[in-house]
């Protein structure tokens, strides 16, 4: 990735009033990817709607880096449930077409 589609982690740090530490953190719990260029550490720019909805959790609903593991997880498997009962649907549709 090119450092024009990544923002310094520091700088995502200093406007949210977060410890990179959580950043750290959340790379740790395969939440977010992060990319260290030349001694800086970088975050791609696709992913920040995500990292500042789990800094949204983590500061203002003072949810722990469990719960937001736990919360994400349960997102990300309501999200494929509703792909499938979509895919489910356009099938079932088909055959009721015929």
């Amino acid at each position: 990735m090119l450092t024009e589609e990544m923002i310094p982690a520091d700088t995502f740090c200093i406007h949210h009033n977060i410890e990179l530490a959580f950043i750290y953190s959340l790379k740790d719990s395969g939440l977010i990817e992060i990319t260290h260029i030349e001694e800086k550490v970088f975050v791609p720019v696709s992913q920040l709607p995500h990292l500042e909805k789990l800094v949204r959790l983590y500061q203002e609903m003072d949810i722990n880096l469990e719960g937001i593991e736990t919360i994400t997880y349960l997102l990300q498997r309501m999200n494929d449930m509703q792909q499938k009962i979509v895919q489910l649907s356009n099938q079932l549709s088909r055959y009721e077409n015929e």
